[in-house]
């Protein structure tokens, strides 16, 4: 008798202008992990601290608006343990910024791989938002390094609120790298956008002044808008869990922040949902385009 081989099917065959979704990132975790690795290499490639970078950029971010904000102009003065102030709302804005910018570019820096290979392209992004938060580690290093110098103690309540914090940035950050980084394999002048945006961001949330000097020279409507800012919230939430506990009663506390906080933590989720809507939209021209 002849033995019947059983005939294997073909192998699955993908478009590479296909679509994965967030399911085939966590499917393709290798990927994701590979992707990752490369981007840190490449950005420490020939580096002699390689990732101690990741903490002389930030001591040196706040040693310039330490001295320039808050030893010339005085700012020091006017709030009690400054520099946990200071660095407590740099760390979440750093997060914030690198996370766009990275992501922005994302797709464009892997162009060969979008035009040839199928995978899903919001593997892109998540590397970036990875890679960033690996960076912001080792400021969470300093800043709890620096609120233990002055005094603070955790706190339950004060720890879950900067775990929301952190994810209304995380949420917030990846949203909208997901929309520019579709836009920018359109328009490349979304990058040039992004950059000159990130330099209002900084001013746009009481890290490098308190939130009352708002409240003090803006009308009430512009004081409204300024605490709709889901960045305003988050700054906050870190403001009160690492530099409050230290300096009590400082300042007033900021008006309605638990509404702010919910209404903050809703419309990054509406940002996230809508970035990755309009990518997984666009993504299907990529390979095209590039």
């Amino acid at each position: 008798m002849t033995a019947v081989t059983a005939v294997q099917p073909p192998p699955e065959m993908r478009d590479p202008a296909a679509g994965g979704g967030f399911r085939e990132v966590l499917r393709r975790r290798y990927l994701l992990r590979l992707l990752v690795r490369r981007e840190l290499k490449a950005r420490y490639k020939g580096s002699l601290l390689g990732l101690g970078w990741s903490y002389v950029r930030p001591a040196v971010y706040f040693a310039v608006y330490f001295f320039v904000v808050g030893v010339f102009m005085g700012m020091d003065r006017l709030i009690e343990n400054f520099p946990v102030y200071l660095f407590s709302g740099m760390v979440l804005v750093n997060l914030f910024t690198e996370t766009l910018q990275s992501a922005t570019k994302s797709v464009l820096q892997n162009a060969p791989l979008v035009r040839k290979v199928y995978l899903p392209r919001e593997l892109f992004p998540t590397a970036s938002l990875l890679v960033s938060l690996v960076h912001f580690g080792p400021g969470m290093a300093i800043l709890l390094g620096g609120a233990l110098s002055f005094g603070w103690r955790p706190s339950l309540s004060g720890l879950a609120g900067a775990v929301v914090g952190l994810a209304i940035v995380v949420l917030f950050g990846i949203g909208l790298g997901l929309l520019c980084a579709a836009v920018n394999v359109f328009f490349h002048d979304m990058e040039q956008v992004v950059d000159i945006t990130m330099i209002v961001v900084t001013w746009s949330v009481p890290m490098i002044y308190p939130w009352t000097h708002v409240r003090d020279h803006a009308p009430d409507w512009l004081l409204e808008v300024y605490l709709a800012n889901p960045l305003v919230s988050a700054v906050s939430l870190f403001q009160r869990a690492f530099w409050e506990p230290g300096a009590p009663g400082a300042l007033p506390p900021v008006p309605s922040l638990g509404a702010h906080t919910a209404a903050a933590l809703g419309f990054a989720v509406a940002v996230f949902l809508v970035g990755h809507w309009a990518f997984a939209t666009l993504q299907k021209r990529f390979a095209q385009e590039l």
